[in-house]
């Protein structure tokens, strides 16, 4: 086509769902995530747990914009802030202060304060993987080492840097040479455990063969006679998020930790997924029992209302006798938006019951999903803390990983064709995992018991003709 004679788009026209289709296909890059789906859909509208498309079916939604919507889609006490904060101040230079981000800094600061008795500073930047990046920073300042550990099946984000520290090399291998490309360390993933244990009587094998990395100069990471270890940093996941919500043994950190500590090695907690609340404690980690010296986070922090991020990190790493003026920078980090909504989100929790009412949830939610475990040998496990819930889909031995059932599955939410509950529906699900044969739950926080029982509903027809589908 000769761009001269191109026709301009007519934003004002109504197109129709196949018109729009036409047009992605046309002009819309393809390297984002939208065609994993094999039929993408067009949603228009939002509220509460549910996404509406262009008919206005009603979709629940059970992945929550990969947990960033933890508070609700429209949560209408999140969205006023943002809208006053429009009028008042919506753009600022980074450089210049304003009264939001030195309150949720210091908000932040101090909750780390009260749960770990730790002084520590907060960094902001815009999305997860720019956090990764500025941790990346922080750790490397500090030590003058570039490389780190990282877990397999650990997911840090996209940009190089985060790349270099994600176990896939799907994400790697189009872009070259990785040259501080992590040591990647078995994840104590029990149902799949790596070195064939089982968990009642492992003894920790996984974490007796990561100490072993540290016995002889041999083993290649460190020097056994002065503790000098090659790697600066553990970058972990409390829970693996994209690898599938897989929990690990809740002694197992504090194994680690051991480890770590007396190797001078520090630990990096990847808390994007898992922050604010989506495991029923604040962080992730502290469900585990260790002290990490650098915290990431994002994501829901905003409710995923306007991009933001942020480090935390222990004082003697980012002091600014340390880390001074200018070390990283970010043109929208620190936005006024951003920190306005982050600031009335810390509000929102501070005011609510969410240790009580998320475990709670997320053991009724559990407690459904085994029903529905004990009907079809499909559900090879079914594991959760909190609202984040794992359900891994397999062959009828209950263990090989079925992945044809999987995609089917989230194809047939997505078309919005079911009919549970007397009117047609649809449902939003995320496929994660190793294999990517796992389902990763992360709902709303306000998400009620009727509505857990209509989400197994939905899921059980879904399994249905998934089942159906791929005999």
């Amino acid at each position: 086509m000769n761009n001269k004679n191109a026709a301009t788009i007519n934003t004002n026209a109504s197109l129709n769902r196949e018109e729009l289709l036409a047009l992605e296909a046309t002009y819309c890059s393809w390297g984002d995530t939208v065609h994993y789906a094999k039929n993408p859909n067009i949603f228009k509208r939002s509220e509460g747990i549910f996404l509406y498309d262009d008919e206005d079916t009603e979709f629940l939604d059970l992945q929550m914009w990969y947990s960033a919507g933890n508070f609700g889609y429209k949560n209408q006490r999140i969205n006023d802030s943002l809208k006053r904060q429009i009028d008042t101040l919506p753009q600022l230079a980074c450089q210049y202060l304003h009264k939001e981000k030195i309150l949720l800094a210091a908000n932040l600061s101090r909750r780390m304060e009260r749960t770990w008795e730790t002084k520590g500073r907060v960094h902001f930047n815009v999305g997860g993987s720019a956090a990764i990046e500025d941790s990346m920073k922080v750790i490397r300042n500090h030590t003058g080492k570039n490389l780190v550990f990282a877990f397999m099946g650990g997911y840090h984000g996209r940009t190089l840097g985060a790349t270099s520290i994600t176990s896939s090399y799907r994400y790697r291998e189009r872009y070259g040479h990785f040259s501080d490309r992590a040591v990647f360390i078995p994840y104590p993933y029990c149902f799949r455990c790596p070195y064939d244990k089982k968990r009642d009587h492992c003894d920790m094998h996984c974490l007796k063969q990561f100490d072993r990395l540290f016995e002889t100069e041999y083993h290649t990471v460190c020097n056994p006679k002065t503790r000098n270890c090659e790697c600066a940093a553990f970058y972990v996941e409390a829970i693996q998020g994209t690898g599938g919500y897989i929990i690990p043994p809740r002694d197992y950190f504090v194994g680690l930790k051991e480890i770590l500590d007396r190797n001078n090695v520090m630990m990096v907690d990847d808390e994007i997924q898992m922050g604010f609340f989506r495991t029923g404690k604040f962080w992730a980690i502290e469900h585990f029992n260790v002290i990490p010296d650098v915290v990431v986070f994002g994501k829901a922090m905003t409710n995923g209302l306007n991009p933001l991020s942020g480090i935390w990190a222990k004082e003697k790493l980012i002091s600014p006798a340390v880390f001074p003026a200018g070390s990283t920078h970010a043109t929208f980090s620190s936005n006024s938006l951003g920190t306005t909504v982050g600031l009335e989100v810390m509000k929102l929790i501070e005011e609510s019951d969410f240790a009580t009412q998320i475990p709670k949830k997320g053991e009724y939610f559990i407690s459904r999903f085994k029903q529905l475990q004990k009907r079809y040998p499909q559900i090879g496990n079914v594991d959760g803390l909190g609202l984040a819930l794992s359900i891994e889909m397999c062959q009828k031995d209950g263990y090989t990983p079925n992945r044809e059932l999987t995609d089917a599955m989230m194809n047939i939410g997505l078309s919005g064709q079911l009919t549970a509950g007397g009117k047609k529906r649809g449902l939003i699900l995320d496929v994660g995992g190793y294999y990517k044969n796992i389902f990763t739950l992360a709902p709303s926080f306000y998400i009620e018991e009727r509505e857990i029982d209509l989400a197994i509903e939905l899921f059980e027809e879904t399994l249905k003709k998934g089942i159906q589908e791929t005999a």
